[in-house]
């Protein structure tokens, strides 16, 4: 049995949305049924009268090493615990082929690096984006734990994001992976790995 710690932000969480949660959101992590492994539910209300899909539900599993975590709105608290359910279930499922297929599967080689090109136009802003109110709207703090360029690609995956930064566990170094706009990934590593 997964802990489910279950709260609320600007909603009371009652005993028939908490039943609720433990009901859909336990039967989702059955997918993947490891220890340790714990799930975090925050439910909540958005502020924005004028936003129709109001209410949330944000999902957060720690597998091991891993976190898996999604969000799903809709109108109804019910609906957004169901969808998050169903998004749960899907990410669990891809992280589960992924260590499967990683045990099962040989070393392949590893994909060419960037160009020099295509850094600089993930780098370069555009002349509009030059015109927005550039300003930090956010700082976060990470700790860097050591993994192969294919576990940051799963946790990049699992996290729904379109980079995760890490530090590759065969050269110490900080290493960037990322979704490609026309498909598949690539990775940006200091040029002091090309000498090694």
């Amino acid at each position: 049995m997964v802990d489910i710690k279950i709260s609320g932000r600007k909603v009371t969480v009652s005993d028939s949305l908490r039943q609720h949660v433990e009901e859909k959101i336990g039967d989702a992590l059955k997918v993947f049924d490891i220890s340790p492994m714990t799930c975090d539910v925050v439910l909540r209300v958005d502020k924005n009268p004028s936003n129709p899909e109001r209410k949330a539900c944000e999902v957060t599993v720690f597998v091991r090493k891993n976190v898996v975590r999604v969000v799903a709105s809709s109108d109804d608290m019910y609906a957004a615990i169901d969808e998050a359910a169903d998004k749960v279930s899907r990410q669990l499922r891809k992280y589960k082929t992924r260590i499967i297929d990683r045990r099962q599967r040989a070393q392949v080689p590893h994909p060419p690096a960037a160009s020099a090109d295509e850094l600089a136009s993930l780098i370069q802003p555009s002349a509009e984006e030059l015109d927005e109110d550039d300003r930090l709207v956010r700082e976060k703090y990470v700790e860097f734990t050591p993994m192969s360029e294919e576990e940051a690609l799963v946790q990049t995956d699992l996290l729904g994001h379109d980079f995760y930064v890490f530090t590759n566990a065969t050269t110490g170094l900080v290493n960037v992976i990322y979704h490609r706009k026309n498909g598949g990934y690539g990775i940006i590593k200091p040029k002091i790995e090309e000498q090694q």
